[in-house]
């Protein structure tokens, strides 16, 4: 098997790329970063190492980097030839990646294959497809739709900043979920394992979005109020604790209410192995980075205002959300311009226009206003 990944960063190369090995295939990491590629062509292989109790190195063999900036005809051939086509680069890159991958799916000349973008987006697959088809003539998009399937994807795992100095090696939390939707597979004799494949995948992106995301920003905004540098220091402390298992039993009511996937005893069991992830002190994950890019992380479709403005809406009462969300409003980052643009806006214009503006909330909905009583009385 041929696997062709974008992205030989830390979740490239930590998670898609061990699943894509353990699958047997040979993997060509396509990257900008020469660097990166340079070692890889160099060295071969690199090892995972899992941050537990007893170190445990997991090393993948035969892989290979090409610069999809210097070296596009390449990439397109490894394309054209590929099992499987997956990325890791991050939402605002997918639009970059578009000519080269349309590119390569018409030197196919109609063999089937998936491209499966692996990115903490809802629907990134589709949007990837939407660049790639924005990129086609009548004929190259003929070719297109009829043999790439683009099928959705959730992807989960923890990989906190690497230490400088460990070259190709990536250090990630044991656990990893990765989730396929089977509706826009055009290759399903290609199955990873280690993949769950489903039907229908919104239930699992909001479960993920709304558990994992939720609460590690929650971790991360109550640790900062608190002055704890790593999200393990934070879950140590019974009140940050509290807060952010508040969150989840909020989020996992609205959850279970809204799907019949799974019960509840199953989204309490998901909620507990989300908070054990969480308190693991051998993973170093850094509050600051968990909390950076606030402005987005407080959009209305997002992580915390999406899931406490629908369990308003379903006659709920998201108070330790509604906290989270004022946490955020107050974190603080000199090194994240969001953060820094987040503190001047709230300075200048004051909460309620953060609240209009970035999280799109109307000015006498009820969660606006549980948010700004809140807040005020959090800054008296």
């Amino acid at each position: 098997m041929k696997a062709v990944h974008f992205g030989a960063g830390n979740i490239g190369r930590g998670f898609i790329g061990q699943l894509l090995y353990d699958a047997g295939a040979a993997i060509t990491f396509v990257d900008v970063n020469d660097e990166v590629i340079n070692a890889m062509n160099s060295e071969r292989h690199y090892d995972i190492v899992y941050a537990q109790e007893e170190e445990l190195r997991y090393s993948v063999h035969g892989v290979k980097g090409l610069n999809s900036r210097t070296e596009t005809d390449k990439v397109v051939s490894e394309i054209a030839e590929a099992d499987i086509v997956t990325t890791a680069v991050g939402p605002n890159v997918l639009k970059f990646l578009a000519p080269v991958i349309k590119e390569g799916l018409v030197k196919r000349s109609g063999k089937a294959v998936d491209v499966i973008a692996c990115e903490n987006m809802v629907g990134g697959s589709e949007q990837l497809k939407q660049y790639v088809l924005d990129q086609a003539d009548d004929e190259e998009r003929r070719i297109v739709e009829e043999s790439a399937g683009f099928p959705n994807a959730a992807v989960d795992r923890i990989v906190p900043e690497q230490v400088v100095g460990n070259g190709l090696d990536v250090t990630v939390e044991p656990f990893y979920e990765w989730i396929v939707e089977t509706e826009g597979m055009k290759n399903p004799d290609v199955r990873i394992p280690g993949i769950l494949y489903v039907e229908a995948l919104s239930p699992y992106i909001e479960r993920k979005l709304f558990t994992v995301n939720t609460g590690h920003a929650a971790a991360a905004y109550l640790g900062s109020l608190e002055g704890y540098k790593t999200i393990a220091e934070a879950m140590a402390d019974e009140g940050v604790f509290t807060s952010v298992s508040g969150a989840l039993e909020e989020t996992g009511k609205l959850l279970t209410a809204k799907y019949d996937t799974f019960s509840k005893d199953e989204q309490k069991a998901y909620i507990e192995k989300v908070l054990a992830r969480f308190v693991n002190p051998k993973l170093v994950d850094d509050v600051k980075r968990v909390g950076r890019t606030p402005l987005r992380k407080l959009g209305r479709k997002e992580r915390l205002i999406s899931p406490a403005e629908q369990l308003m809406k379903r006659n709920g009462q998201p108070a330790f959300l509604v906290d989270v969300i004022v946490a955020a409003l107050s974190f603080r980052n000199e090194d994240d311009p969001e953060a820094v643009k987040l503190a001047e806006e709230i300075q200048e214009k004051g909460v309620g226009y953060v609240l209009r503006h970035y999280s799109q909330l109307e000015e006498n909905s009820p969660l606006y206003e549980s948010i700004s009583e809140k807040y005020n009385e959090a800054e008296k």
